[in-house]
Parts: structure tokens; C-alpha cells; sequence
């Protein structure tokens, strides 16, 4: 292999072990690092929804936004830009956000439930792939929601993703209650998801050195599948496969390792809409040109849309838990059912109405 694809390699091997690490400290269980989840867990712990059992500010993705910041700044491919179809892509991470909840997770933790034995996530990673291919499609036929334009005033609105994380870890740490009543400004689940976590600093740094990974290797699974159907590139894949095959090592060793479809920790047996929820995401993930993790690199480099995408999964969680979309060890709603199919059917439209014309 050549240099790039060794840093791919040494790159999956880092994030599957640290995914495994934040576990044993104290993260759920085959969630060392969910985009989604703690997305979900962020919006709960600034009230947005009010699920109990998810609610925390997650260190991890306010270091993985430090991370790929400090990378591009320092690589000098910090710039801001935005403006392509800002509204559409709000509305794709909305989707994208209740697909993930439907699973019970974004394509990274798809692949540590599957290094943890959970046959649940293979169904899963099975519609997230049928989803990215269908994605393919709408780009084969032409789909663009246009070019970002580069700020020629001001660079201030590429900072802002990052300027929310840190006011976010400020909050965190300095744990301020504006209500003498408690409840806020913050919410700390009690029990559950949100109440299990790794110490504060381990995983901010953590999530420091997978964003600054992310950023240097251009990581994204939606990515590396379209580039592998495209033009058959599998660097990014590799990348994924090292993690894959780093955790469920680790996992084996530590006696973490649990295979079947049966008693798995944060998830659910309708395969139905496991392959569904995927399915849609991965068809979010290939028109908005990154999956959740991408998103949040790419905003975090100046890319105001991928902040407004994040911004929408943020929403998309918060709509999620507050009108029973989203799923549960219990299994999935008729309403996230039901917001599924339909969230299929719009994204497609919106793939069909946005491609080039020929003039």
C-alpha cells in the first residue's frame, strides 16, 4: 500500500481502539463513538427534547470539532464557505438524524455494534450500503445542489461550529444552573445512555485525535462506499475496515463479545426498518457528499452547510424524542415507521428535483 493508505490503516486502528477505550471508562456499551447518539444526547442535554435517559453534553464530539479545526487551521485548508442550498441541506439532516434513530445509531457505531456481535447492525450495514448505491444513482442522473461560494469579507462564519463546541465544553465544565429549581440550562440524564460516560477530559481528547484524523484522511463511510461504486477507490474503506477489525479484536479479548440478534445493548431486532432507518441515511449521507461524521469535520474547516446539516440533525433529534419517532431496546414506533418510508420518499423527490439540466 501506498503512504495514504497506511495512514487509512493506522487511522482505523487508532478510532476502533479508542471506541473500545471510551467503553471500558465508562461509555454504553458498543458506543464508544456515535455521531448520532450523541448528537441525540447533546440536544437533550440543552433541553431540546425532554427523554430522560439521553441526556449529556458529550465531550467527544466537542474535541472531534477542536480536532479537525486545529487540523485544517494548521494545514492552511481552513475557509469559510457556504450557500448551496442551505434550507435542503437542514432539511437532508433532519432525515438523516431520524434514520440513524430509527437504527439506533450512525454508520460508525453500526460498525462497532457489528464488533460487538450484534447481527442487528449487519442487517443494518446491508441497508445502509443499498441506500449509499441509490444515493449513486441520483448522482449518475445528474443531482447538484450547486457550489458553495467562499467569503470574501469575512471568515467569521466558518468559526462558528467550532465557537458553539466551546461554549458548550465552557458550559460543561463550569456545570452553571441559571434555574434554582434545577433543569437548566443543562440536563444529566439520571439512568440510561446519558448518565454513562467517560471522564470529561479522556474524552474530550479522544475525540480531539479523531477529528484531527477524520480531517487529514478525509474519513466517511457514505464516501468510501460512493467512491468504491464510482470509480472503485477503497481508500477511505479501509480506514473503516481497521476499525471494524481493531474493536472486535479488542472486544474478543476483553470478553466483550456478544454474536446474535438477541440482548444486544442499545438496539433492536426490526429488521425492517434496521435496513430502512440505514437505508435512508446513507441516501442523506451520498446527496449531502458526507456522512455524519463528515459533516461535522467539514463544518468544523469552515463549511457553513455542513454546519446547517448538523444543525438539522441536532433538530432531527430533538423531533425524534419529542414526537416518539425515535426507537428504543424496545423496539421501533409506528410514527418513526411511518416518518421512515415518508423520509425516503422526499429525499428522493428532493434527488429528483435537484439535478442539472442540460441546456
Amino acid at each position: 500500500m501506498d503512504k495514504e493508505k497506511w495512514l487509512m490503516a493506522a487511522t482505523g486502528v487508532i478510532i476502533g481502539g479508542l471506541a473500545v477505550l471510551l467503553v471500558a471508562l465508562g461509555n454504553p456499551a458498543n458506543m464508544g463513538i456515535c455521531i448520532a447518539c450523541f448528537l441525540r444526547d447533546i440536544a437533550g442535554g440543552i433541553g431540546l427534547h425532554r427523554a430522560g435517559i439521553v441526556q449529556y453534553i458529550r465531550p467527544e464530539l466537542i474535541g472531534l470539532a477542536f480536532g479537525a479545526f486545529i487540523s485544517a487551521f494548521s494545514a492552511k485548508e481552513f475557509r469559510s464557505r457556504g450557500g448551496s442550498a442551505t434550507m435542503v441541506r437542514f432539511v437532508l439532516g433532519v432525515f438523516m438524524m431520524i434514520g440513524a434513530l430509527v437504527f439506533l445509531g450512525c454508520p460508525l457505531r453500526d460498525l462497532l455494534r457489528i464488533s460487538g456481535g450484534d447481527l442487528n447492525a449487519v442487517v443494518g450495514l446491508v441497508g445502509f450500503l443499498a441506500g449509499v448505491l441509490y444515493g449513486v444513482y441520483f448522482l449518475k442522473k445528474g443531482f447538484n445542489l450547486g457550489a458553495a461560494r467562499t467569503e470574501k469579507t469575512t471568515q467569521v462564519g466558518g468559526y462558528m461550529l467550532v465557537l458553539g463546541a466551546a461554549l458548550l465544553l465552557g458550559l460543561l465544565l463550569a456545570g452553571i444552573d441559571f434555574n434554582p429549581a434545577g433543569g437548566g440550562p443543562l440536563f444529566f440524564s439520571k439512568e440510561g445512555p446519558g448518565s454513562q460516560h467517560a471522564p470529561i477530559w479522556i474524552a474530550l481528547f479522544a475525540g480531539m485525535v479523531v477529528g484531527f484524523l477524520a480531517q487529514k484522511t478525509r474519513m466517511c463511510l457514505s464516501g468510501g462506499f460512493r467512491d468504491f461504486f464510482l470509480i472503485r477507490e477503497y481508500g477511505l474503506l479501509i480506514a473503516y475496515g481497521c476499525i471494524l477489525v481493531t474493536a472486535l479484536v479488542l472486544n474478543i479479548f476483553l470478553g466483550k463479545f456478544n454474536l446474535g440478534f438477541a440482548n444486544q445493548p442499545v438496539a433492536h431486532s426490526n429488521h425492517i426498518f434496521n435496513f430502512l432507518g440505514l437505508f435512508l441515511l446513507g441516501q442523506c449521507a451520498v446527496l449531502l457528499g458526507g456522512c455524519p461524521l463528515r459533516q461535522i469535520v467539514l463544518g468544523s474547516e469552515g463549511d457553513t452547510d455542513a454546519s446547517v446539516t448538523v444543525m438539522g440533525m441536532i433538530f432531527g433529534a430533538a423531533i425524534a424524542h419529542n414526537f416518539m419517532l425515535a426507537s428504543s431496546a424496545k423496539g421501533t414506533t409506528i410514527f418513526g415507521e411511518v416518518v421512515v418510508i415518508a423520509g425516503v420518499i422526499i429525499v428522493s423527490l428532493i434527488g429528483w428535483v435537484y439535478q442539472e439540466v442540460d441546456s
